[in-house]
């Protein structure tokens, strides 16, 4: 079965308004370029995505910031919505499709059309709380599909792991103490956005770890504080926030991970998603900024998904 691929392309007419942002329409066409070259573009299957309509924002996000997303909006130009997340003309509907990506790959899978599904969108939203966007980030689109499971589909555990060099606040605070959710996030302390590493919450597995954190120190904090709670969890859908801006070669932040490490985490979350939920397994992207490896970083992973049975 091939693995759903989400996206659209009005998330590349995106625009934050500062000239050599890193979070730039040219990672969407790294990630495309690559898929072609080295074949994955074969054993995919492409699907444009819908936008995401004001109930699915409203499970994760405040009516009142959700409403001040669209009067932000500009009809020409740019506007801010904090110091680094700025809009375009085009960016309300490429965060709308973004959101609405993760909304359709949740239903892709659970009703069995595939049992993997990545979505290629931006703005990312692992930064967007419930009343604020931040890093980039607009709406929480890993956020509005685990929500989307729960109110249309009955899920009562889910997994979200966020392997983003950034702590993944946003989704932190919007499922802090809900039991359904078991969010964990890995993430470079001291960093952007400085939080994290002093939660204390029953359902949040935080594991800060210091700059120069490398794939075999990064896989040992993986095995031995998630793994094992993942498996008692017994998730009904298991959901990723892709950042890869913790590789090697991506200077905005200071990881050490490569392609081999993010095969192996798509592969264990694969596992235990084949050993207690059917597989069911829906990814998003979030950060990357250097092309090249992230271009190479999403194929692999993207692969492993096609390829894991």
């Amino acid at each position: 079965m091939t693995v759903a691929v989400i996206t659209h392309s009005h998330c590349h007419l995106h625009d934050n308004g500062t000239p050599h942002h890193p979070e730039c329409a040219e990672r969407l066409d790294a990630i495309n370029n690559r898929m072609i070259m080295s074949g994955v573009d074969w054993i995919s299957r492409h699907y444009d995505s819908h936008c995401a309509e004001r109930e699915h924002l409203l499970r994760v996000h405040d009516a009142a910031y959700v409403d001040r997303v669209f009067a932000t909006s500009p009809k020409e130009g740019f506007a801010d919505l904090d110091g680094d997340t700025g809009m375009s003309p085009y960016t309300l509907d490429a965060a709308l499709h973004g959101a609405g990506a993760a909304v359709m790959a949740v239903d892709l899978v659970m009703a069995g059309n595939h049992k993997h599904a990545f979505c290629i969108i931006r703005p990312p939203g692992h930064h967007a709380g419930r009343s604020r966007a931040a890093g980039f980030c607009i709406f929480n689109n890993v956020a509005v599909g685990a929500a989307h499971a729960m109110e249309v589909y009955g899920v009562e555990r889910i997994i979200i792991v966020d392997f983003d060099v950034h702590h993944g606040d946003g989704t932190e605070e919007i499922f802090s103490g809900d039991p359904r959710v078991m969010f964990c996030s890995s993430f470079q302390h001291p960093f952007y956005p400085f939080t994290g590493a002093d939660t204390n919450v029953p359902n949040i597995f935080n594991l800060p770890l210091p700059a120069g954190t490398g794939g075999a120190a990064w896989r040992e904090a993986v095995s031995t504080n998630w793994l094992p709670a993942m498996r008692d969890f017994k998730p009904e859908l298991v959901m990723i926030s892709a950042g890869f801006d913790s590789h090697l070669e991506d200077d905005m932040g200071g990881f050490n991970l490569v392609e081999r490490d993010y095969v192996w985490i798509t592969r264990e979350l694969c596992q235990i998603a084949k050993d207690h939920c059917g597989g069911r397994v829906v990814s998003c992207l979030e950060g990357g900024y250097e092309l090249s490896p992230l271009g190479r970083s999403v194929t692999a992973h993207i692969k492993e998904l096609a390829e894991f049975h």
